[in-house]
Order: structure tokens, then C-alpha cells, then sequence
């Protein structure tokens, strides 16, 4: 009987083992859960307007030390000890600062536990028109941007492709032989009129210039070719969010992407064009829908020209008449910690002018690594879902408004669900 019982009794050992082990498991997946958590709900970088009052209240259990020295800043629940001010976030801070600077707020759980840094931003106390007005966009690359690259039968009937291994897609062709190329078409020259000589193209690959050679091949048409296939502009309609108290402007809430590539396309110039919005694609699940709109690229119908496009927009400078045509009244901005979940509205048109709209903010993501997603917004407003079914292509920088502040702008439709979205903080759009 004894020998019989000794397995099981090492059996029974063996399984309190793993159940101890899977109990330290759990225990540790719930406190890194909660750690994340912690760490998801106080943003890396929080901003506030000088000179005004703004309250924070990420109820975290988390201090830390707020410092700058020979800044003047003052709290209603910290003490200031050498150029340092004690901060808990576990209560409601309020906190103000008297003019643009930077911070740093080192902070702790329980005043023990390491959480993050968070950088403190003190931004101007701007106001914003917002805009919500349809624009034609179009930008000529920096350069002329390779999509592709492909072979082609040659002047024997042999596949031939000189630009594999020398061209990447996303390359933008600066130069050949030393000299500049800003279009398509003087690339297609230089290279037809090459005689098969061996050409040095000075390229961006992303942040590095590089010089590449390649010797074109004749096709079975006894042109030269190199196998490339490349753009050299990008055409759109998009919708204007704000405009500043200098006449800037900022669209779109994301940046211009080419449709091959999916870079973000290198801007050496663009502009705004008037555009009218003459059809809606309803969108649909699985299948997201579309304003159209008709551009007459005409120096009559400029709206602004463009000088930056980024990933979190495009911006440029407007034209006094466009700023006459933006009807709305300055608003102040609503920085991501007064932002609320609930009732919001959206700015946009739908070709009759521009009008608001009811919408519902579902979450608000204080901290992602996806700057164009930090609102999620559902779409309400019986008649827009009537008219486009939800969020559509050419509503993105649509401003979104809440408590009668511009607080950011629509960046993307859920493809699954048309009348759900996301927006972009409008103080991410600020900084470009």
C-alpha cells in the first residue's frame, strides 16, 4: 500500500506546484495590468494654456515632482520646495502657468513605484475659427517618388528590369547627373534621351540623400526605359478645421499618404483649391463612402497654399478670402484632458455650406501611439447618417466641437461600421 500511495502523493505535490505557480501568474498579470492601466491613463505630454487656470484630474494614485527653474507656476494642492512643486494626482490639481515654457513631472505610484515622466507643455492661449469647409487639395512631391518597379521585355523579346536592386518604392529622385528633376516628365526625357548610358540619380531614401547608378535598356519599341514607375503630384478633397488669428490654416487631421506607397508623400509645394461638393457615396459595412467633389484648378479659385504635410496634417497659409468665407466664430481650444465622453458636435458640408452636426464621443485615449486616434466619436445626427450613412472620404478635418470649444478633428471611419470614427486631439495638430 505504501508503494502505491508514494506516486500519488508526488502527484498531489506536483499539482499544488503548478497551482501555486499559475495563482503567482495571475497575481503578476493583474498588477501589470493595473500597472498599464496607471500608466495609459496620465498622457506622456500634457498640455496647458498660459495664464489660465486648467485643472487636472486623472484620478491615478501617482506624485511627483513638477519643476523648472526661474519659471513662476503655482497649484491649489502642491508646495513648491527649490524650484520644485509636489503634485498628487490622486486628488483634482489645478494648475497654472504664467507663460510658454516646459516642464517635467517625474512621476510615482503610491509615491514608490516608478510610472513615468510626462512632459508639461505650456502652450499659448490661442483661439481657433473653425472652418469645416471643403477643399481641393493638390501637391507636387519634392522630387518625383518611385511606386514601383517592375520588369519589361526588351529590344530581343528578353524580360529585362535595370532599376531592380538600384530603385526602392518610396525613393524620390532628386537629381540626375547632377542635375535637378522636379516632374515627371523631364524624368521620362533624361531617361528616353539617355543613349543607354549609365546615369547617376542622386535619391531620398528616407532621411538620407544617396547616389545610385542605372543604365536604361531598350523596350521592344527602341525606347530606353527603366523600369520604374514613379508620380510627381496628388490630388484630393479633403475639409478645412481651423484657421488662426494670423490667417494659417490646418486640414484633414492626417497627412497625405501616397495611394501605392502609403509614405507620407515629401511636399515641395501645394495648394487649396474651392471645391463643390456635387455627389455623396453613401457608405456602407465593408465599404466606406465618399463625397466627390469638382475642382477647377484655377488661380481664380485658390484658397491658400500649402507649406507643411505631416502626419498629423496639412497646414499653410489662407487667403483673406477664404478667411471671410469661414463663418464660424473663434472658439477657445479644449485640450485632451477637458475633453468629456458624451454629446460633441462636427463641423462639415455637404454642398448646401457648412452646418453641425450631433455626434457622441465613446473614448478618449489619453495615451496611443496612434496621434490620429486619440478621440472615438459615433455619429448621431439623424440627417447626416440619412444623407452619408456615417463618416465618409472628404469629411476627414472636420472640426469636432464640445462644450463650445474646438477640441479636434474626424481623421478616420471605421470600415465595419461607417457611423463610428476616430478624430485627432486638435493640440496634436498645433504641433507640426
Amino acid at each position: 500500500m505504501e508503494r502505491l500511495c508514494e506516486p500519488t502523493h508526488g502527484r498531489i505535490q506536483i499539482y499544488k506546484r503548478f497551482l501555486y505557480a499559475m495563482l503567482a501568474f495571475g497575481i503578476i498579470c493583474v498588477l501589470l495590468s493595473v500597472y498599464y492601466f496607471m500608466w495609459v491613463s496620465v498622457p506622456s505630454t500634457i498640455m496647458i494654456k498660459a495664464g489660465v487656470d486648467q485643472e487636472l484630474d486623472f484620478k491615478v494614485p501617482a506624485t511627483g515632482e513638477l519643476y523648472k527653474e526661474a519659471v513662476e507656476v503655482s497649484t491649489s494642492t502642491g508646495t513648491d520646495t527649490k524650484g520644485r512643486i509636489h503634485i498628487n494626482l490622486g486628488k483634482t490639481v489645478t494648475v497654472k502657468a504664467s507663460q510658454v515654457d516646459q516642464y517635467k513631472l517625474q512621476l510615482k505610484l503610491f509615491g514608490l513605484i516608478p510610472l513615468k515622466e510626462v512632459s508639461v507643455e505650456v502652450i499659448q492661449n490661442l483661439q481657433l475659427k473653425p472652418a469645416g469647409i471643403p477643399i481641393g487639395i493638390y501637391v507636387k512631391t519634392k522630387g518625383v517618388l518611385v511606386v514601383g518597379i517592375g520588369e519589361f521585355e526588351g529590344e530581343n523579346g528578353q524580360k529585362v528590369n535595370p532599376g531592380k536592386y538600384v530603385f526602392q518604392v518610396g525613393d524620390y529622385i532628386l537629381e540626375i547627373n547632377d542635375e535637378e528633376i522636379n516632374a515627371k516628365k523631364e524624368l521620362i526625357e533624361r531617361i528616353t534621351h539617355s543613349d543607354g548610358q549609365e546615369m547617376v540619380f542622386k535619391v531620398q531614401r528616407g532621411d538620407m540623400q544617396i547616389e545610385v547608378k542605372a543604365r536604361p535598356e531598350l523596350n521592344q519599341n527602341g525606347e530606353y526605359k527603366m523600369g520604374i514607375w514613379v508620380r510627381d503630384n496628388a490630388q484630393g478633397v479633403g475639409t478645412m478645421t481651423y484657421i488662426d488669428e494670423q490667417g494659417c490654416f490646418g486640414a484633414l487631421g492626417h497627412g497625405i499618404n501616397d495611394v501605392d506607397t502609403s509614405t507620407l508623400m515629401t511636399l515641395s509645394k501645394g495648394t487649396l483649391y474651392h471645391t463643390e461638393i456635387i455627389g455623396i457615396t453613401k457608405g456602407a459595412t465593408g465599404s466606406p463612402g465618399e463625397l466627390t467633389g469638382f475642382i477647377e484648378y484655377d488661380d481664380n479659385n485658390i484658397m491658400g497654399d500649402i507649406t507643411a504635410n505631416t502626419p498629423r496634417g496639412i497646414f499653410g497659409i489662407c487667403t483673406p478670402d477664404t478667411i471671410a468665407d469661414a463663418e464660424h466664430e473663434y472658439l477657445p481650444l479644449g485640450l485632451k484632458q477637458e475633453i468629456k465622453k458624451g454629446p460633441a458636435q462636427i463641423i462639415c458640408s455637404l454642398g448646401n455650406g457648412t452646418r453641425s452636426y450631433d455626434v457622441e464621443i465613446t473614448n478618449i485615449n489619453l495615451e496611443n501611439d496612434n496621434i490620429n486616434r486619440g478621440i472615438v466619436l459615433q455619429i448621431t445626427d439623424p440627417e447626416l447618417l440619412m444623407e452619408t450613412g456615417g463618416i465618409v472620404q472628404g469629411m476627414s478635418g472636420s472640426p469636432i466641437i464640445q462644450d463650445n470649444k474646438l477640441i479636434g478633428a474626424v481623421t478616420h471611419v471605421l470600415v465595419q461600421d461607417p457611423a463610428r470614427g476616430y478624430g485627432i486631439f486638435i493640440e496634436n495638430m498645433l504641433v507640426h
